[in-house]
């Protein structure tokens, strides 16, 4: 095994749960794995984050419980920003619900390593094939978890917008330098009513798209200097005011919901996830009435834009191991459920992209009352290849903490992209590949 030094969250993450596993309180210990009577349960709990404002867990729930009259689903609710943070905390404090969603990929390894996911490998033998990321969660031929969602990045674009500024809507054929170039010629044409473009503060809004897109890209190799250009582009629309500046963004706590919601942007490349949130909060009137839509993300060159590159994690639910055997079982059968058509053609009905992509679940998706039916907003849907934002590894937490700290640096304009990217790299070696 390589030497690592884990830094921030992932020390915290690998403390807590390497305590947990030798505390006895792992799913050996507990008993979780072993046979268990599933109508012996009334009640299962199940993590979620900004449920007010992230329907897809009442969702599943509502609709496993529709099927299964006599188990209620119950939510617990987490800090988004914070979650695996806490997560970890109530997991080695024996207080974390029966059920809980993987966010992402990076921190999937700490929670397998520490013996925090019980082995669903029984689940996965039986769900469909047309299930996919089942391969993200297994490891040494067994699985921990069970993708319900594969989200995909998207450029969303405020159509209102575009038509007073008297610019082309995106057709699926942009590269990164087209995108740029509307950007700045949007927030001249609307003349200080909104910015051409918003980019969120998290590192996934470039680092996700440059490790998918860029030839060569390998996250794990330490060897970045692939992202350069990247944050070059990022810092000229900063410089140019098509942007708002990342030390706003991240001392104001902006929201992405707010600034395309309220139209303080005329583009925003988001994940497709944001299709429900913006679709609630519209009905809801958290964000204005306009005519938007979605499409394909913006590619390094024309070669790849009639199968356009994106990425995305899957997610997906793990049991916690300390639940007894009766808990356990219900908990997979739930899991099998979230696996199902029916739970996909429930997620796609608030336009949420679930894990099974179907013509059934096609047309649910697109049958949502607001939901954009343009050909571009459909061939996005339907035309990508999307690629895993983290390789499952022991030094992805590491080298993502490392490549976290270069972002916030270059976009507060404290270093230059190609210097923070090989000060990156310095450090990969020297604390994590050396």
């Amino acid at each position: 095994m390589k030497r690592i030094t884990l830094t921030g969250a992932a020390t915290l993450a690998a403390a807590a749960l390497t305590l947990t596993a030798c505390s006895g309180d792992s799913g050996s210990a507990a008993g979780g794995g072993g046979e268990g009577d599933a109508s012996a349960v009334d009640t299962i709990t199940l993590a979620g984050w900004s449920l007010s404002t992230t329907p897809e867990f009442q969702v599943l729930a509502d609709a496993y419980q529709e099927q299964n009259p006599d188990i209620t689903v119950e939510l617990k609710e987490y800090d988004a920003t914070e979650y695996d943070t806490q997560m970890i905390a109530d997991l080695a404090a024996g207080s974390a619900p029966d059920m809980y969603v993987l966010k992402n990929l990076k921190n999937f390894f700490t929670y397998e390593d520490g013996d925090q996911l019980l082995d669903l490998s029984e689940v996965a033998a039986g769900v469909s094939d047309e299930v996919t990321g089942l391969d993200a969660y297994t490891v040494d031929g067994a699985t921990y978890a069970i993708p319900y969602r594969q989200d995909a990045w998207y450029l969303y674009y405020n159509k209102d917008l575009f038509d007073a500024a008297g610019i082309e809507y995106p057709d699926g054929s942009w590269t990164w330098d087209d995108y740029a170039a509307t950007a700045e010629e949007l927030t001249t044409a609307l003349d200080g009513d909104a910015l051409g473009t918003y980019q969120h503060s998290w590192q996934s809004t470039l680092q996700g798209f440059a490790n998918a897109q860029a030839p060569g890209a390998d996250l794990l190799s330490g060897d970045w200097e692939y992202l350069v250009p990247f944050y070059e582009r990022v810092v000229e629309l900063q410089e140019a005011g098509a942007q708002m500046d990342f030390g706003a963004v991240t001392t104001n706590s902006v929201t992405y919901q707010s600034q395309f919601g309220t139209q303080q942007t005329a583009m925003m490349p988001m994940g497709s996830w944001y299709v429900a949130t913006l679709l609630a909060q519209q009905e809801s009137g958290d964000a204005d009435e306009f005519a938007w839509g979605f499409a394909p993300a913006p590619q390094v060159d024309a070669s790849t834009t009639e199968m356009p590159v994106t990425f995305a994690d899957p997610t997906g639910i793990g049991i916690n191991p300390a639940v007894d055997a009766d808990v356990a079982a219900a908990a997979k059968d739930f899991l099998a459920f979230v696996a199902s058509e029916d739970a996909a053609a429930a997620l796609a009905e608030i336009g949420i992209t679930p894990a099974i992509t179907s013509d059934t679940v096609t047309e649910s998706f697109f049958s949502i009352d607001g939901i954009p039916t343009d050909e571009t907003s459909q061939f996005a849907f339907s035309t990508h290849e999307v690629l895993p934002e983290n390789p499952v590894a022991e030094e992805t937490a590491a080298l993502q903490n490392i490549l976290n700290d270069a972002h916030s640096a270059i976009l507060a304009g404290t270093v230059s992209p190609a210097d923070g990217i090989a000060e990156a790299m310095e450090r990969a070696q020297s604390e994590v590949l050396g």
